[in-house]
């Protein structure tokens, strides 16, 4: 008896050892789950190459309703003049209407907007209705996903490796303005153009849908922390400010430091020779020396793949170097490269046109995560509205760029002072990005989003 009262006086001991078994087996498979975080990054992923995608479209477009209308080049620029500077100048108040109503309501709107532009424009007869869908409510639903929504997601769920995730996501938004174009140019010339617009308005509603299921605005929301986090951090009260009123009020506290226009300015060039000039002209730049458009749209969707790896590089790299020398060394390589891209052009794909392309695919955006680092650096929390008045610039200079090419276009019947120019503007922007000073970590803004 007195041994089996032992082996039962055991028996607690041993259900307790394989209790503190099965509880570190559990908390090991907990650890082995993937953060939330990386979730939200995902679906942020896929959102952001929906827009860009969505955006991108009217460059292979171009020839098919200047054929079909009659509509000058100059004409269709215009439309794509306005998405482009919607795109850049909705994205310091989408930024803000993210802090007021939340990152999910905010993307599904933009979304819903995408979808009606695109969809509208298969009713369209006059040149100004092109304008209205793809200038106005495609510009501004791509917008309000633009970079500043980068920006709000890393600063909100990711405290470690918020460089190379910033890269992931600008990867992704850049990416999707080019690797789609394939397919939307073969949609174009097997089933016209209006099915292109059609297909794009049902898989803009499919990722809207895939947002309102799985996005979640803070870290405590999913009760959890963000990535990287040392402690519990409270998730921040609701801003109940007008939304435009805190994003002017960060535009005008911004502009009175030199760091501002010389970002602000950097980031125009950047616009100017990416989106504005070869993602908008490329093709039928490329068409006029005789390459099918398939072909040419082809050459961009290779860009946009090279483009991954080159982002990813790079914010990479920032965690680790001088943002400043980045972009100094990004900026002078495109320059370079846009002096060379005229010689390139042929009916058929050289080695060196080959070469072009892999090289302006890794340099494409990455200047974005270098850039995304200097706005945390001088502007602290309210860098993510800061950075979507630069992002604005980004724009503008695209905008511009975008008209400017088609009248030089019409005017001299070909691109070729639309490139040399651009590569001029690239070295300038080396300048400014040398010019930005260092501010020191204990000298950042403390203020808010809704101060």
């Amino acid at each position: 008896m007195a041994g089996s009262s032992h082996i039962l006086s055991l028996r607690p001991l041993v259900r307790r050892r394989r209790l503190g078994d099965a509880g570190r087996v559990i908390s090991t498979v907990s650890a082995r789950r993937v953060h939330p975080a990386w979730w939200i990054a995902a679906v942020a992923f896929v959102a952001l190459v929906g827009a860009a995608a969505f955006r991108s479209v009217p460059g292979v477009f171009m020839n098919p309703l200047h054929e079909e209308f009659g509509w000058p080049h100059s004409v269709i620029s215009a439309a794509v003049s306005l998405n482009l500077l919607l795109y850049g100048l909705t994205a310091p108040f989408a930024a803000a209407l993210m802090v007021r109503f939340g990152i999910r309501r905010v993307t599904v709107a933009a979304l819903a907007l995408v979808a009606a532009g695109s969809g509208l424009t298969v009713f369209m007869t006059a040149s100004w209705q092109l304008v209205i869908c793809w200038g106005l409510l495609v510009g501004l639903g791509t917008g309000s996903m633009a970079l500043a929504f980068v920006s709000t997601v890393v600063d909100r769920w990711f405290v470690a490796r918020r460089g190379l995730v910033s890269g992931v996501l600008t990867a992704g938004s850049a990416t999707g303005q080019l690797v789609f174009l394939p397919l939307a140019a073969v949609l174009v010339e097997q089933l016209g153009w209006r099915v292109a617009s059609l297909t794009i308005a049902a898989t803009a509603l499919l990722v809207a849908l895939l947002v309102w299921l799985v996005m979640r605005e803070y870290p405590a929301s999913a009760g959890t922390t963000a990535y990287g986090a040392t402690g519990d951090e409270p998730e921040p009260a609701r801003v109940t400010g007008n939304p435009a009123a805190a994003a002017l009020r960060a535009l005008r506290d911004a502009a009175r430091t030199p760091a501002f226009w010389l970002l602000a300015g950097g980031f125009a060039i950047c616009g100017a020779s990416t989106n504005g000039l070869v993602n908008t002209h490329f093709v039928p730049a490329a068409h006029d020396h005789g390459m099918p458009t398939t072909t040419a749209a082809g050459l961009l969707a290779v860009i946009g793949v090279f483009d991954v790896a080159g982002t990813v590089l790079s914010g990479w790299l920032t965690d680790k170097v001088n943002p400043r020398l980045l972009l100094a060394i990004y900026y002078t390589l495109r320059g370079i490269s846009l002096f060379v891209l005229p010689q390139l052009f042929a009916p058929s794909v050289g080695a060196e046109m080959v070469l072009f392309v892999v090289f302006y695919g890794l340099d494409w955006v990455a200047t974005v995560p270098p850039t995304m680092a200097l706005c945390r650096e001088h502007f602290g929390p309210r860098a993510s509205v800061v950075f979507g008045w630069v992002f604005a610039s980004h724009q503008i200079g695209a905008a511009a760029i975008a008209s400017i090419a088609g009248v030089v276009r019409d005017q001299f019947g070909d691109y070729a002072a639309a490139w040399y120019g651009a590569g001029l503007l690239c070295l300038l922007a080396t300048a400014f990005s040398v010019s930005i000073r260092r501010r020191a970590p204990e000298r950042v803004t403390t203020g808010s989003a809704s101060r």
